[in-house]
């Protein structure tokens, strides 16, 4: 087979191509330096001068031209070069062979073009330089331009490589039936116009963080299949003023021109907060900016065919403005899933991954209570990655167990050497947890028990709820801080002293007090009145000028009831396990003993069905 001949010419990239102008520049410049510093070495003198010199014999050499003598010369004991205009001289050629000058040269006459060349190129040199680098690359619009800072850092996607649609978002079936309008209006407009409706102007997606606001957008853009252009809210904001404005104008004047098309931001919060609010409120640039959305979206001049598409995890601190309809007309929560959607997530990122037959989606929803796509996805990957750490060819249950467990508890630290004495305590301390969680009603079952370092614990007590639930009754607030507090309650009994192991617990025990007294009105003492500080004013000079809504005497009050409900739930705490000691004794020797205790066997200790081995 002969072999095809390869070819010794290499392509100029753009790269190269700005290493070779820059190189040509380079010695451009170098050269009419030389010239410059020739013409300042070259003395000009006067004809008159020019025949003294030769008749003195002090011309060395001469170079003659039809306008111009140039030549070398002694002045002052010291060869120079010289020049001078010539005049009619018939007997210039005699008086040169009477000086006895070794070398004179006629020179022929310079061309009017190389003469202009040679005197004002450099000058056509500086404009082009200056039109290459401001102008042409200004107009060419490149990121790295000098004059581009003012258009939009946006990206259109390409629609035939977008490969996400509505079957690859899962869990939010409310949230998908709301936007489907808005891809079926895009793709069929005349079914709308003929009824006199108009597309929505705009389109709020706000929820948690990790929830899939940004996943639905790209699902509405691979459905619609129409122009999609994508930046962040930080994009619009930089340091030059009324760069941001300039940007979205930019933004929109694309859009228009490919309509109808979307446009998603993501991150509102960053450019739409609300405009000016006190000292420290205020950024002129940001609120610029905000008000050029504010006239895009609903101004004079209509932005027919074109949605924005915008996501955030803060729409608390959103302008007023940007939310009334008319410019944001749609605004879509998108919530934490439930079980049956956490279930659903799961299916679509288990279709990745190799899992082993018996595995049970259902009983993995139900123990990632909370669990949003973002940390679902993040345990289906981590459970392969142990699997595959451990050369298996399936992904087991036990993988996806300690996925959950990393997730919430963080990576097990099996380098941190822990004493014996330390050992026991944190032992009782998560006996303690475990043991009231066990005994009081209307709590959620214990999953496991560890004693075995995760992220910052020393240990933890898993607790996984049935079912989802969304209100909670005073008696399980109540009970969840009488568990919080078992394992200060049972150093306590154990050791008679206490240590710094609760820390994270009693500030969760004061959090939940705390909500308990100013917000959820669960304070006979304080009554039905709710006296959260407002969060909607966050800025600094507002919240100066507030005042705090209520008495000293009402702030003393609200002090005290939060210690009495703290207080009552240690002393209800302490009385379950100085009575239920011996069971408290035995959950803390099997600690020691296996490091980890599962649901089942916790059940065996309480219930008396299995007794306690010690080492």
């Amino acid at each position: 087979m002969p072999l095809k001949k390869i070819s010794n010419k290499i392509p100029l990239n753009k790269n190269n191509r700005q290493i070779l102008f820059w190189a040509i520049t380079f010695l451009l410049f170098i050269a009419l330096y030389h010239n410059f510093k020739n013409l300042e070495t070259v003395k000009q003198i006067p004809y008159s001068e020019f025949k003294q010199k030769l008749k003195s014999k002090k011309i060395l050499k001469v170079t003659i031209a039809p306008n111009l003598i140039k030549g070398e010369m002694q002045d002052s004991g010291v060869d120079i070069k010289f020049r001078t205009l010539p005049l009619p001289d018939a007997k210039l050629i005699e008086d040169l062979e009477a000086s006895g000058i070794k070398s004179f040269a006629g020179e022929p006459d310079r061309s009017w073009v190389l003469s202009l060349i040679l005197n004002v190129g450099w000058i056509f040199l500086f404009i082009f330089l200056w039109w290459f680098l401001f102008l042409r690359q200004g107009q060419m619009g490149g990121k790295s331009s000098p004059m581009s800072f003012g258009r939009s850092r946006a990206k259109e996607q390409d629609v035939k490589k977008q490969k996400v649609s509505f079957k690859n978002v899962a869990g939010c079936d409310e949230t998908l039936e709301e936007l489907k309008d808005i891809v079926d209006y895009l793709k069929n407009p005349k079914k709308y116009k003929h009824l006199g409706g108009i597309l929505p102007k705009g389109v709020l997606l706000f929820g948690p963080p990790g929830t899939g606001k940004t996943l639905l957008a790209r699902a509405v853009a691979g459905e619609a299949q129409v122009p999609f252009y994508t930046a962040s809210g930080s994009e619009f904001v930089e340091m030059f003023v009324g760069v941001g404005a300039s940007r979205v104008r930019d933004l929109f004047e694309k859009a228009k021109k490919t309509a109808p098309a979307i446009i998603f931001v993501d991150e509102l919060d960053a450019v739409g907060r609300r405009r000016f609010a006190g000292i420290g409120g205020g950024h002129d640039e940001r609120e610029q900016t905000l008000n050029q959305l504010l006239v895009e979206l609903d101004g004079f001049e209509g932005n027919e065919n074109v949605i924005l598409i915008a996501a955030t995890n803060r729409p608390d601190v959103l302008d007023p403005a940007l939310l009334r309809p008319g410019r944001f007309d749609r605004r879509i929560n998108v919530p934490s899933p439930d079980s049956k959607g956490r279930e659903e997530i799961l299916q679509v990122h288990a279709k990745k991954i190799k899992l082993a037959p018996d595995i049970d989606l259902s009983i993995i929803a139900r123990r990632t209570p909370g669990f949003v796509g973002a940390d679902l996805a993040n345990i289906i990957n981590e459970s392969a990655i142990f699997a595959a750490r451990k050369d298996k060819k399936f992904v087991e249950m036990e993988d996806i167990e300690e996925s959950i467990e990393r997730v919430i508890a963080g990576p097990q630290r099996k380098s941190r050497i822990i004493s014996d004495k330390e050992r026991r305590v944190i032992a009782f301390h998560e006996a303690g947890h475990a043991l009231v969680a066990k005994i009081l009603p209307h709590t959620d079952p214990v999953h496991k028990i560890s004693i075995a370092p995760r992220g910052p614990a020393l240990g933890y007590t898993l607790q996984l709820p049935i079912e989802d639930k969304y209100l909670t009754t005073k008696t399980e607030i109540v009970n969840k801080l009488s568990i919080l507090l078992g394992g200060r309650a049972a150093e306590e009994i154990e050791f008679n002293e206490i240590t710094t192991g609760a820390q994270d617990d009693l500030s969760k025990v004061t959090n939940y007090a705390r909500k308990m007294v100013l917000e959820f009105g669960m304070s006979e003492k304080i009554g039905l009145i709710t006296l959260r500080k407002d969060e909607d004013e966050v800025f600094l000079g507002r919240d100066i000028a507030k005042q705090p809504g209520y008495s000293n005497e009402m702030a003393k009050n609200v002090d005290d009831e939060i210690k009495r409900i703290v207080n009552e739930c240690h002393i209800k705490t302490k009385e379950i396990l100085v009575d239920k000691r011996h069971l408290l004794t035995a959950l803390a020797e099997r600690l020691l003993e296996k490091e980890v205790l599962e649901s089942e066997e916790i059940d065996k200790i309480v219930n008396g069905e299995a007794a306690p081995q010690t080492a």
